[in-house]
């Protein structure tokens, strides 16, 4: 899905909390937790090479005693990028004044790698006793909640620009026009929801918590955690009616995320949701914005496949919406949600999740129904932002971006691919309901 989107692990703490806040109220679908700012958590499988040269190596028809099924002339993938987003960060003009100190500059930045989410503001000694736990590098008091953005609910961060910067996406990170932006009490959106759903920028939007603000569009600049797409001071937080202070981001060093992770969730108040933003492989390293987790045992047969991919394509001609989930209008993750649907299979509704319902699989042994991903955020160049299905002879179904519709076009494998994954139903419905 273009949105970081309505959803992801943040976005699964988030809703989740707020759930247990006001129990009676029932939150809409679409982000699910806030996937607890959740970056992807899938960790990178092995292709067979650089995705560029593994071009002659795609297959020209289905796999190995199966039929093509769509009567598609074989075409030859393209080594190009995806023309589905483009551009660099774009801010509007921010700068301070003596109402509104200078944003301190980026010194360095950290790989924010767990996120505590509370439904009210977190005890000073929890957040006292993680900062002095073993592996953990810093940890962030922030606000964290799903509020409406011109009246679509998304997960929204509110922070001290000066300190939490160092956390965000390195390009987003190091623009001081964004922070200061924000400091001024204005919002900085997602590159994608921005440019997906054509937010205004300089102009305003109106944000909807407790009571609703309209507040400036300062920039658009991926934070890189999954599932936030707008980020306000914690002073612009608070007066719409977010609880201070019930959110922690948190720091751990090379190795010691699974570590922290288990000595988090142990130490957290009742209530509290406590969620990894990466994945740590095997060498201690921290991965996010990969494609592929799980084993490949438990794909889902060859009927659902079959009518998956019917569906898919009865969907062709229809028009890109951001946010869409069908029946006659969609974004790329809806269009994927959608179509596994019909053929009983449960997905997580944003891209970044869809990457994580089944293992890895290289190009040299894709088939139909396969998933392929992409980096398509120019700000958050990690992070997942858009999915096809892979249909055969070399070509996929997406819905593609605002002003162009459900489109079958040859599979590309360019500098943006960022893997490709065969879906395990059970794990897909693990994931979906771990955010929804």
């Amino acid at each position: 899905m273009h949105r970081t989107e309505r959803g992801r692990r943040a976005t699964r703490v988030i809703a989740r909390v707020q759930q247990a806040r006001r129990p009676h109220r029932i939150l809409p679908a679409g982000v699910a937790v806030f996937a607890v700012a959740g970056t992807l958590a899938g960790t990178l499988a092995a292709m067979s090479g650089h995705p560029d040269h593994a071009l002659s190596a795609a297959p020209a028809h289905a796999a190995a005693g199966t039929r093509p099924l769509f009567d598609l002339p074989s075409a030859q993938p393209s080594a190009g990028n995806l023309p589905v987003l483009s551009g660099a960060l774009l801010t509007a003009d921010s700068r301070s004044d003596a109402s509104h100190p200078a944003v301190a500059p980026l010194r360095h930045t950290r790989q924010a790698a767990v996120l505590v989410v509370a439904p009210s503001t977190l005890p000073k000694s929890f957040v006292s006793a993680v900062s002095r736990m073993s592996g953990v590098t810093s940890a962030e008091q922030i606000e964290a909640v799903r509020m409406k953005v011109n009246g679509a609910y998304t997960p929204v961060l509110g922070v001290d620009p000066s300190a939490f910067r160092s956390y965000a996406a390195h390009p987003t990170a190091a623009s001081d026009a964004l922070w200061q932006g924000v400091a001024n009490g204005g919002v900085a959106v997602s590159y994608t929801m921005g440019k997906m759903d054509k937010l205004p920028l300089g102009g305003t939007v109106s944000l909807g918590g407790q009571k609703t603000e309209k507040l400036r569009v300062s920039a658009f600049g991926t934070l890189g955690v999954g599932g936030v797409n707008a980020v306000v001071s914690d002073t612009t937080a608070r007066s719409l009616g977010a609880p201070s202070g019930n959110a922690l981001v948190i720091s751990a060093g090379k190795g010691d995320v699974n570590s922290v992770l288990s000595a988090v969730k142990k130490a957290a108040p009742r209530r509290a949701s406590v969620e990894p933003l990466v994945t740590e492989t095997e060498s201690g390293s921290a991965t996010s914005g990969a494609a592929g987790s799980g084993v490949a045992a438990g794909p889902a047969s060859s009927a659902a496949i079959n009518v998956m991919l019917k569906s898919a394509m009865s969907r062709l001609g229809m028009p890109y919406v951001w946010g869409a989930e069908g029946p006659t209008q969609f974004d790329c993750s809806g269009l994927v949600q959608w179509s596994f649907a019909r053929a009983g299979i449960t997905m997580p509704r944003v891209a970044a999740d869809q990457a994580r319902t089944g293992p890895a699989v290289p190009v040299s042994q894709l088939s139909p129904g396969d998933l392929l991903f992409y980096h398509t955020d120019p700000t958050a160049p990690g992070y997942i932002s858009h999915v096809a299905i892979y249909i055969g002879r070399g070509w996929m179904i997406q819905a593609p971006e605002p002003g162009k519709n459900v489109e079958v076009v040859p599979a590309a494998f360019g500098s943006e691919f960022a893997g490709a994954v065969r879906v395990n139903p059970a794990q897909a419905a693990s994931v979906a309901s771990g955010v929804a």
